[in-house]
């Protein structure tokens, strides 16, 4: 009998956590996790450090309508969503249909750039209550291949609207 694991230890959620790490360390010179490496020893371990983080870590592929791959336990509280509700959506779901334009450009302006830092804006949860983040870091995220795969954001400081 095959031993289950939470949904955030699978091994492509697995893949995206050290996709998220390593390529928030090039991007940003620093590893997303203050005083640990961009991945350490044991895989499960990491994982298990990312989703605990404090704060808000989400990621999408890079995709025509961009789905989110990954979000850690901070941001299925904020948005008020299960891993299977929030994982799988597109990800212009996680801000109201009049911000979503200037969600698109933040984005586009990090890709250009692999990296952006100090972004803020209007998202909702599932029950519709909106609220503000602010000073946002978005990065590019690059498989091992060195292809560009998707892009991931975490923010320590937001408020309700």
């Amino acid at each position: 009998m095959a031993e289950e694991h939470p949904p955030w230890l699978s091994p492509d959620s697995r893949a995206w956590a050290a996709r998220i790490r390593r390529s928030h360390s090039h991007a940003f010179r620093r590893p997303l996790l203050a005083n640990r490496h961009n991945c350490s020893p044991n895989a499960r371990v990491s994982c298990q450090e990312l989703f605990a983080a404090p704060w808000p870590v989400l990621a999408h592929n890079d995709s025509s309508d961009p789905a989110l791959v990954y979000a850690n336990a901070a941001a299925l509280k904020l948005w008020q969503r299960r891993w299977a509700q929030m994982v799988g959506m597109p990800s212009r779901l996680t801000a109201p249909e009049k911000e979503r334009r200037e969600r698109a450009q933040a984005l586009g302006n990090a890709r250009q750039q692999d990296a952006y830092q100090g972004y803020s804006g209007i998202r909702i949860d599932s029950q519709g209550h909106r609220f503000v983040i602010n000073n946002a870091r978005i990065w590019t995220l690059w498989d091992l291949n060195g292809q560009r795969c998707g892009q991931a954001a975490t923010f320590a400081c937001w408020h309700w609207l």
